[in-house]
């Protein structure tokens, strides 16, 4: 992108701002977001959403698994499950978050996956009993070898909002979701 996506301008805030926004529309409370690149700055922007932040030192070269890995090391002993979204993701709606958030504490589901047209999207709820899991894995193993070792359990969610499936990886994925922010 030439420059840390989650500073990039979404409306009147930024791309990691909008997303906590989001985050918070949907009822949660307890936010924790892990850093990378840019880190001093994306802190600096967020430091007035009630949110935490924890650094991941390996966000270089370690992937979301580090970045996951790095949040659940951080979430105290009484969390049951934790809702992992992306920070580049400033399109998601409020209603999918809490329809994922409602089908966990309906039916407790180990793994909760947000689809659309049958393809797996974000965010995704992950419960307390899989984290040792992810914890013990390392590269090149990834949170999509991860869900596929566990598709079984994984409880989806029909959302009809296509932006549960796209993050923003290039300029031509910012300027297609920017033109559409009302």
């Amino acid at each position: 992108m030439g420059q840390p996506k989650m500073l990039l301008p979404w409306g009147e805030e930024t791309v990691i701002s909008h997303v906590v926004s989001i985050f918070q529309q949907a009822g949660l409370e307890d936010i924790l977001v892990v850093t990378g690149g840019a880190k001093e700055q994306v802190e600096q922007v967020i430091s007035n959403l009630s949110v935490k932040t924890v650094y991941n030192s390996k966000f270089d070269k370690g992937g979301m698994l580090s970045s996951v890995q790095c949040g659940l090391q951080a979430i105290n002993r009484q969390t049951e499950a934790v809702l992992i979204g992306l920070g580049d993701q400033p399109q998601v709606q409020a209603g999918s978050v809490k329809r994922v958030c409602d089908a966990y504490h309906e039916r407790k589901s180990e793994i909760v996956v947000p689809s659309f047209q049958m393809r797996r999207g974000h965010p995704w709820l992950l419960a307390r009993p899989l984290w040792d899991e992810i914890l013990k894995m390392t590269p090149p193993r990834s949170m999509r070898d991860f869900l596929d070792n566990h598709h079984e359990a994984i409880e989806y969610i029909n959302i009809d909002a296509p932006g549960i499936l796209d993050d923003l990886d290039t300029p031509e994925d910012y300027q297609r979701w920017q033109s559409k922010i009302p």
